[in-house]
Parts: C-alpha cells; structure tokens; sequence
C-alpha cells in the first residue's frame, strides 16, 4: 500500500455463533475491537441477505455518528453549553450569533427612484466611480431588455435579482470617453450586494468599512440562528427546551419554566441543588426589578442602571453580612414603580446585617434612608460642608438645607419591543418621554427618531430602527443629541477647551503689553503644543504612573507644580493673572473677572446659568461627572446662532442633579423652547415631567410586556389615566385633566387654538415657579404610592388606554401650568 496515502483497513477480530455462554467471549472480542479501532467497530450479521440494510451495523464508545457524518460531541461538561468556549460555540460565528448582511432596504431606499436617477445608493454618488457603475447598470439593461429610467418598484424581478444579486454572464458595455472614441468591453457583473460584502471584507480602511457598514444590517447567524451555541448542543433539551430557548425567556418567565419543570425521581435528585441555585438568582433578579430582562441580553445594551442593578444582585446572591456598600445613584434610569423595588431590595442588604452607603438625589430614597448626610449648601467653592446629619424628619426643619404648531411624527416604529408604534411629537414644545424601565423609550427616540433626524438634516450615515417613516422633517433644520458621553478622554480636555472659550482667552493674552514686547503669539498660551507649555509634563500639568494591576496614579508635575507652562509663558499677566492662574478659576469667578470683555463673557455667563458656575475653567474632562460633561455640551449649543428650527435630544439629563440643579436645567431648556427650538427628553424626573408642554408615556411594563403608547397629553391629561404608572404618580403633583389624555394626529402640520403669545407668557409664568423640595412633596407622594399599588386588571387597562380626547380648553389651564398648552385640532385614539 502506498505509505503516503490515508488508508481504511477492516481487521476481522471475531466470529460468533449467538448461543448460550457466548457473552464472555462477545465482550472480550468487543474490547479488543475498540482498542485496535480507536472505540468504532461494525458488527456483521452474516445470515441476513446481502442487500438488506441491517446487515453491516456500525458502533461507537464516542458520542459522534459512526457512519461518517460531521456530527459528534465531547463528554457533556458545564464549558460545552458557553458559547464563550470553543467547545460549545457554534463554528461559523464563533459564538458571537450574528453577522453583518447586507440589507435591500439600504441598498435601495427609495424604489420610486430609477436606476439613472441613483436609485442604487453606494453607486449613485457623484464622480468617476458612479459614471463608471452607471456604464455597467446601462450594458446590463441592453442585455436584459429593461430601461434605466424606469422606477425600481416597476422593474420586473429579473432585472431587480440581477443588479442585486449579480448576472451569471458577461455584460457588454459601450461608452463614449472625453475624447470622444468609442470604447467597449466585455465583464462580469457581481451585483451590488456581493460587491458590498467583498468591499467590506477586503478593506483595510476604518472609513471604507464603515461606509459598506451603512448599508448592512447585523442578522442571526444562519447556522445557530443567534442562539451562538453548536447544534449537537442545542440539541440538549429540559423540559422540551435547549439552553439557548431558556435564556431567551425574560426572567419572570424562565422563573416560571423552571418552577413548573417535570423531573423523575433520579432527575430531581440530581438536580436538586443547581435548581435551588438558579431559582434564588432568578428572584434576587426579579427583587430588583429587572424582571423584563432576558438572561441572553447582550451586556452592551445594558443602561448604567440596569448593570448596577444586576451587581446589586450578585451581592444579594452572595449572602455576606458585614459589609459595607457603597453605591453611587443606584436609582438612574429608573421609574419610580422599578425604583420603589430598588428601595427595598436595599433595604433587604441592610436588614441582613450589612452597612449601605448611598450617593443619591432621588427622593424616595433620601426618605427612605436612616441617616442622611447633606453636603451643601452650594456646588464647588461654595459647599463643601456637612448642612445636615441626622434623621429625615430633621433635614426637613434644617433651613440651610436646599435639599408648538408643528409635529414630526415616528409611523410604525417596531424595533426591538415597540409594537409597531405610531406616535407624534409637537415641535417648539418641551417634550417629555416617559414609561417604566425597559418600556422602549431609548429605541424610539434614540434609535429611531434621532437617527433618522440626524441622516436626513445632519448628513449622518446611521441605520435608524425598523420604522416606516418620519414625517414633519421640513419644519426642521438641525438635531443635536446631549448625551453624557465624555467630552476628552485626556486631562488636555476641559470646558474651557471645548467651548471654545479659550481661543479667546489665549488671543487676550497675546494681546497684552508684555506679550507683544516678547513676541509671542497666540500658540504660546496653548497647553498642547510646544513653546509655552511645561516640557516635563507636555501641557497636562500631571505625570501618570503606571500601577501593575492597579488603576493608573496621577501626580502633579514637579517642574511646573500642575500650572502646565513654563516659567517665560507664566510672567505674562493680564489684570494681575497668569493664564495658569485663569485655568484655576471658577466658572463663576471667571465670568465676572472678564465680564468686560463680550467675546468670554458670553461663553462663561451660559456655563453659570446650566449650574456649573462652580467647575474650574481647566478641570480635566475626566474628572466630570455624566451630568456636567451633557451640561457643558448643552451650553457649547447655546452659544451658536438658534434658527428656531432645531431639535435637541436629552437622555435623562437630570442624573446627577440636585432639585436646585434641576430647576436651574429646567430654566435652560425653557430657554431653548422659547427661541421656537423643540426639547425631546428621555426622564423619569417628575420635575422635569411635570414641567413639559407634552407627555408620551410607554408602557405598561418591560421588554415583551412593553412597547405600547400608554398616554399622551399634558401632565395634567396623563395623570388622568388610570393605566399610566406615570399618571399615577403624577396625579399627586398635578390637577388631572378629566378631557384625559390625546394623540397627535399623524400629520406635517398641526393647529393649535394657544398663540404664540400666550404660550411664552405661560413658560415664563412656569420658570418662575420653584422645583418642589421633599418637604413639600411627601404628602403627594404618599397618596400616589397608594393608586400605583393598586394594579387594575389588564381589561380595565386597555380600556383606559383605549379613550378618545377631546380639545382642551385654553380657560381650563390651571395657574400651575403654562397659560396655553397646545391642543389639537383634530381628535386621536391610542
């Protein structure tokens, strides 16, 4: 035989005869047969006829198929059910269950284009490249039959697979060049889907792949279908489920699969203790309110309290005593039904003999706390001391203590849980959106709407939310999207760099006297070039040690002692300052130590009145907290030229507030409302909800139970709605509207009865009302408390979400509200 080759040798090991006393031999000849094999042997029952199947049978000690299929699976241990391991991961994703396809509806968004007209998108760019695609489309029309000036929609199916999908022949291309000669050749047409996929799969540029990515979508992986697992695992069921279909239930009903799971005797045993395991996990979940949670849901979809929340139940889990927890706004992103939860699972850790310490300006759980310490009563250089530490009845006594006639509607919106959702959203109104954790206020507005918004008027690159449409677009001109995330990641980044302030403040400088006589230009006071700055430190004013596994240590220069310039740059002054001197100012001081200078003056003034008069102009941009990094970029807008036609988006801009804060936050969007702007805010503060032109409450609960529009109206109208948790909170704080609540009708114009006149009158008329303190607002909260333990049942809650709106009004506004709410002119159902 030749010694190169894989061969397949039968060895004949035994012949039987079935009879009585013949199983010690069949034993000893199996064995023998398994070891000489590797564990496969075939049996050979000779007195069956050739021809039958049954007569060859093959065996194997190993769990894979012995008749040569790919199917086989190593000794079932916990690693083979992680898709984290390569022992259960499914081979093609690697785990992961999903892969980037590409998707029609981006290749081709708008079918009544036609192919001449760039229907095609990454072809119908302008320049040589499209000229050259359009040459092709033209020579495969001729070859097909179909005209280029035809829409897309009316195409026939051969010629749409054909450019989507390729053309198994040559294309025979004609065209006239600059010059005006005739040139022709033949090629092969791959399509603009196989096209997009090899771009972005040979690309070694990060823009090129993220352009391709434009026109893709993440799907499952075809072969686990987003289950990440191999198919010999998924083919492991309890209870009629495989792993991956138990993680997929949200966590209610994976505690409800498992409680109601039918074992024998011996399975139950086994399982016994891992079952008392995992039903005491699944029920600190739910203690915590994150019930709507799947167990498979992606970590990075997470909120910042979501996260929080499932750490706290580890803790819970861990059953220590004697500890000491420290949490910082454990309650951020959460309604207050889910908050109320939160509450007393803390209050669980505390009874079972542990210490929580917890940084919270939430009031429920102020009021809920056995000591509070109030540190106060200022922000920055004028707090800093402890106002209050004692008990909560005390620090009510402590008197130091400060403790539109347009719409854009979203049509059809059925990402994730929004069950094809159609909501309309006034414009130059302060709009609140609101709903219990989980219910898809993020998905509508932030996946879908802002994206949408942010493509059509931004020029982004973005794939919004499974949605039909977004209509109204023409009544706008800009969005701008607030979020919290960092401004720099360096200690080079501060507010003063960021807003702009400080080219300002550098020309100032390099107008002085001294500044001339030395010949230094405006280069010389910047931190991040070389000249003026500190060498030792390059500009950060700290040198970073590395700790081996340990956070990074920041210390102050020893050259420059954190002034980041050197001696030269640091002896020019202007009214007795250094420029290091100005970076260690307060916002506040600031402001007023350039106030004659209108160019600064303009920028510090609007950073004072967001609330961050006490942030120094230099503070390195790490050390800000979530909320001062999206106040710092909300007045970086304020500063540019308002056409009246912007959106802004916020998402919960109140974390980190204190009620002071949050009225100063309010006055700013107020601010921005009355120059015609629209403010869309993701919140669960009810001064903020309270405060807002209009209302779009989802619902009723979480994840699958979700996704619905609850109630929409004005505070007063949503807090009339039995089946809105956030009504029902609401009702304590506001007048219900017995009108109830109404929809917007889906429509580019809308009008409304309230003038412009009344309605500024009635914000200023707002503005001037302080946010409530707890004080004020624990008796109200009480009697809310009360209606939302009160569950109505689901009938009664469709029935109530099910009501027609009538107009309201403008006489029944009450003096709390704004004088002119808008109202519709036409009625809407929810």
């Amino acid at each position: 035989m030749e010694k190169k080759l894989k061969h397949s040798i039968d060895v004949v090991v035994d012949r039987l005869v079935v009879k009585d006393g013949v199983g010690r031999r069949l034993t000893d000849s199996v064995e023998t047969a398994l070891g000489l094999s590797g564990g496969l042997l075939v049996a050979e029952l000779v007195d069956l006829p050739a021809g039958d199947p049954g007569r060859e049978r093959r065996f194997s000690e190993k769990m894979a198929c012995p008749n040569d299929h790919e199917l086989g699976l190593d000794e079932l241990e916990p690693r083979t059910f992680s898709f984290n391991a390569p022992y259960g991961a499914c081979p093609d994703c690697t785990g992961i269950g999903t892969r980037l396809e590409v998707d029609p509806e981006l290749v081709i968004p708008d079918e009544d284009l036609s192919l001449a007209d760039g229907a095609v998108a990454p072809w119908g760019r302008t320049g040589s490249e499209m000229e050259y695609y359009q040459r092709l489309l033209r020579g495969l029309a001729d070859q097909l039959d179909f005209s280029m000036d035809t829409p897309w929609r009316a195409l026939p199916k051969r010629a749409k697979d054909a450019v989507l999908h390729g053309h198994e022949h040559e294309v025979h291309v004609k065209f006239r060049n600059r010059f005006g000669r005739v040139r022709q050749y033949s090629t092969g047409f791959e399509g603009v889907m196989e096209f997009l996929r090899r771009r972005h799969s040979e690309t070694e540029s990060e823009w090129s792949r993220e352009k391709y990515q434009g026109y893709m979508r993440e799907i499952a992986c075809p072969t686990c279908h987003g289950a990440r697992l191999r198919p010999e695992v998924l083919a492991v069921r309890i209870g009629g489920k495989s792993i991956a279909e138990a993680s997929a239930l949200p966590v209610r009903d994976c505690a409800q699969f498992l409680r109601q799971l039918q074992l024998t005797d011996r399975q139950q045993h086994i399982a016994d203790a891992v079952l008392k395991e995992i039903n005491a996990r699944l029920g600190f979940l739910l203690d915590v309110g994150l019930d709507y949670l799947s167990l498979d849901r992606p970590a990075g979809t997470l909120s910042g309290g979501e996260a929080q929340r499932i750490r706290l139940a580890t803790q819970i889990g861990s059953g220590l005593v004697g500890v000491l927890y420290v949490l910082d706004e454990p309650s951020i992103g959460l309604h207050q039904r889910d908050n109320r939860r939160l509450i007393g699972t803390l209050t669980r850790l505390r009874n079972l003999g542990n210490t929580l310490i917890v940084v919270e300006h939430d009031e429920e759980t102020i009021e809920s706390a056995d000591w509070i310490v109030d540190i106060g009563p200022g922000a920055g250089e004028h707090g800093g001391q402890v106002v209050h530490s004692g008990p909560y009845q005390k620090l009510l006594s402590n008197k130091r203590s400060v403790t539109g006639d347009r719409v854009v509607s979203v049509i059809g919106a059925r990402e994730h849980n929004l069950r094809d959702v159609s909501v309309s959203f006034p414009l130059g109104c302060l709009v609140a959106i609101t709903g219990v954790s989980g219910s898809g206020k993020s998905t509508l507005v932030n996946s879908i709407l802002y994206t949408a918004l942010a493509n059509k008027l931004n020029g982004a690159r973005q794939v919004p939310g499974r949605h039909k449409s977004v209509t109204g677009l023409e009544h706008l001109d800009k969005v701008v999207h607030v979020d919290q995330s960092p401004i720099g990641r360096t200690p080079r980044s501060n507010p003063a760099t960021y807003t702009g302030v400080w080219d300002h403040v550098r020309k100032l400088f390099a107008a002085t006297t001294e500044a001339k006589v030395r010949g230094y230009q405006q280069g010389r006071f910047s931190f991040n070039v070389k000249g003026g700055r500190c060498e030792a430190c390059q500009g950060d004013g700290t040198i970073k040690i590395e700790m081996n596994f340990l956070p990074d240590v920041y210390v102050p220069c020893e050259v420059c002692h954190g002034a980041r310039y050197n001696r030269e740059t640091l002896e020019v002054h202007y009214k007795g300052k250094t420029v290091a001197d100005v970076l260690d100012m307060p916002i506040d001081e600031a402001a007023e130590f350039f106030g004659s200078i209108p160019a600064i003056s303009r920028h510090l003034t609007t950073l004072v009145q967001v609330g961050l008069g006490y942030v120094r102009l230099g503070q390195p941009a790490p050390t800000l907290s979530g909320g001062e990094v999206q106040r710092v970029k909300l007045a970086s807008e304020l500063q540019k030229r308002s056409t009246g036609r912007t959106v802004y988006v916020l998402d919960e801009p109140t974390t980190g507030l204190h009620f002071e804060d949050v009225r100063k936050l309010l006055g700013v969007l107020q601010g921005l409302v009355d120059k015609g702007n629209t403010v869309l805010v993701i919140e669960h503060n009810l001064d903020v909800v309270k405060s807002a032109d209009w209302v779009v409450d989802l619902g009723p609960e979480g994840g699958s139970a979700g996704g619905e529009v609850i109630a929409q109206g004005t505070p007063e109208q949503v807090a009339a709605v039995a089946a809105s948790y956030t009504g029902q909170f609401l009702a304590g704080l506001v007048e219900p509207d017995d009108s109830r609540h109404r929809s917007l009708p889906i429509a580019p114009a809308l009008g409304y009865e309230a003038t412009k006149q009344q309605r500024r009158a009635g914000r200023r008329a707002a503005r001037t009302g302080a946010v409530a303190t707890p004080a004020q607002r624990t008796a109200s909260n009480g009697a809310a408390a009360e209606r939302a333990q009160t569950k109505r049942p689901a009938a009664n809650r469709t029935a109530a979400a099910k009501r027609t709106g009538a107009q309201r009004s403008p006489a029944s506004t009450t003096a709390q509200r704004r004088t002119a709410t808008p109202a519709p002119a036409q009625r809407g159902t929810v």
